[in-house]
């Protein structure tokens, strides 16, 4: 069994999809876009230049497969990147994490003006470490489709059930075909 993974000194185990030696990919507690995940690495370091140089290669190694996979599983056309590094970038969490967003040209909410996810982020961002410690775990069964999200200012984090079950169909997409290091 795999040891528990840390977002900082947040539990994510169950949202985890994806995992290396060296860092793992969850899925988002309030996405700005369907599919809207994080990329991080295993050790809590606050910035980028706190990684060693295998850590920051795996990290940047795990962008690239997870954006590969969320890009085709949501129907994207591009993909949105992005790390906040340091709390005065708007990093809200101590622990380095890539934003990994797959993005189309048309039925995306940001189709109309792409560089409004940006300021969503930033926001979304601020409200992280409050919506984690108020996470409720629901005994609600999903009916409808568990990944539709909005990036309205007002949208409520998702219960944990609802990101398991987004993890665990993710990491669907990288058993069998993944390599050695890619597993959950």
């Amino acid at each position: 069994m795999s040891s528990p993974l840390l977002f900082s000194t947040i539990e994510v185990t169950r949202q985890a999809f994806y995992r290396t030696a060296l860092s793992y990919a969850i899925v988002n507690l309030k996405p700005i876009v369907p599919g809207h995940v994080l990329v991080i690495p295993n050790r809590p370091v606050p910035r980028l230049t706190d990684l060693t140089t295998p850590e920051l290669t795996s990290l940047i190694a795990s962008v690239q497969n997870v954006g590969r996979v969320v890009e085709r599983a949501y129907g994207g056309d591009a993909l949105t990147v992005a790390c906040q590094d340091g709390k005065a970038a708007g990093q809200s969490i101590p622990h380095v994490h890539f934003h990994v967003m797959p993005r189309k040209y048309h039925g995306d909410y940001f189709s109309q003006r792409m560089d409004d996810i940006y300021p969503a982020l930033e926001r979304s961002e601020t409200d992280l470490p409050r919506d984690f410690q108020n996470l409720k775990v629901s005994s609600t069964t999903v009916q409808n489709h568990p990944f539709k999200v909005d990036a309205d200012e007002d949208r409520l984090p998702r219960t944990l059930e609802d990101m398991e079950q987004e993890a665990i169909w993710l990491r669907g997409f990288f058993t069998g075909g993944c390599r050695d290091t890619d597993t959950v």
